[in-house]
């Protein structure tokens, strides 16, 4: 849920009570020497929701990943991590975790069935009534399509074969917190598919929360139930795609052919502009589009709009929506 508050675009977090959340991050600050990375960080993630962490190079995501982690010190606030402050977790708290980095560089002489097996192994001490470790050895090589290379040593996978085991590596444990760092790097589109449905099937099934960081914004869409942006050390949007859209209340474009020219139209309420057009000109329209806010524009607006208002930049001109002809079209400009 998101509120906005002053200018156009600064959208402000409000956070739900953090009963029985997986992640729970309050007032999370990190400072190196006189630079402030994180200033103020706070969100929480339920049990199987999916959770996609945004923002440009250098705005905090791999600080807060880490620190969410284990792997690093804060310098103050609150976090807890399945019930447990992250800077404390032994074993027992590690193995409830799964980490997908970008790439693992080890293992090359394995082959990749004894590599999992062995994994794996580490994991059965930590299993409880409710989550039974590991993941059973061929069926977590199916679920990541390397049932034809599960013999072969991982140095010699392709790209996108080792991707695959980076994934099965990350999840052998049956985490029930998952983070993935650029899971699909180097995957095709057939192997992009399989993965978005493994998380599916991971979040939806086995009620696995996952925290996912990617420059795709797309993959995050169509993956994430919930979209946090980072800009600047701190979350200025938290919400589903649908909704930041709807925060940044960019309307649509509407475009449409008439007699050989071809017209483009900005407006708030374009259901109503489409069927004022075909009242008035049927049949003469064609190639009709209409394209909404995507993730990706939602996602520049907001950054940019929260770069304008820091201290010391310089304000952007945005282009003015036009919103003239939102009833009937009577002089519609158009472009060729």
């Amino acid at each position: 849920m998101t509120v906005v508050n002053g200018a156009r675009g600064v959208v402000h977090p409000v956070r739900p009570a953090a009963d029985n959340a997986v992640l729970d991050v309050r007032d999370l600050r990190m400072r190196y020497g006189s630079t402030d990375v994180l200033k103020g960080v706070g969100f929480t993630a339920r049990r199987g929701e999916v959770v996609a962490l945004l923002g440009p190079n250098g705005a905090g995501k791999t600080t807060t990943i880490e620190i969410l982690e284990g792997f690093r010190m804060r310098s103050a606030g609150e976090v807890q991590v399945l019930g447990v402050d992250p800077a404390h977790g032994d074993e027992a708290w590690r193995a409830r975790l799964g980490v997908v980095l970008q790439s693992w560089r080890d293992h090359a002489k394995w082959r990749v069935r004894e590599l999992l097996q062995h994994l794996g192994s580490y994991y059965r001490d930590y299993s409880t009534d409710h989550v039974q470790r590991p993941w059973d050895v061929d069926e977590l090589i199916t679920a990541v399509g390397l049932t034809e290379h599960a013999h072969k040593r991982a140095g010699s996978l392709s790209g996108g074969q080792r991707r695959r085991l980076d994934v099965a590596i990350g999840i052998v444990g049956r985490p029930e917190l998952l983070f993935l760092d650029e899971p699909t790097a180097g995957f095709d589109p057939e192997a992009r598919r399989e993965f978005h449905d493994l998380v599916h099937r991971l979040s939806d099934d086995d009620d696995t929360t996952i925290l996912l960081t990617t420059h795709d914004l797309d993959e995050a869409e169509k993956l994430a139930d919930r979209i946090l942006i980072l800009a600047g050390g701190s979350i200025i949007a938290d919400g589903s795609a649908d909704e930041l859209s709807r925060r940044m209340a960019t309307g649509a474009e509407v475009k449409w052919t008439r007699d050989g020219q071809r017209f483009v139209h900005s407006t708030v309420e374009a259901t109503r502009f489409v069927h004022e057009l075909f009242l008035q000109y049927g049949e003469e329209i064609a190639d009709l589009e209409v394209r909404r806010a995507s993730l990706e524009d939602t996602y520049m607006a907001m950054v940019r709009e929260f770069e304008d208002h820091m201290p010391g930049t310089r304000r952007r001109s945005w282009p003015q929506e036009d919103r003239s002809g939102a009833g009937v079209p009577q002089d519609i400009r158009g472009s060729k």
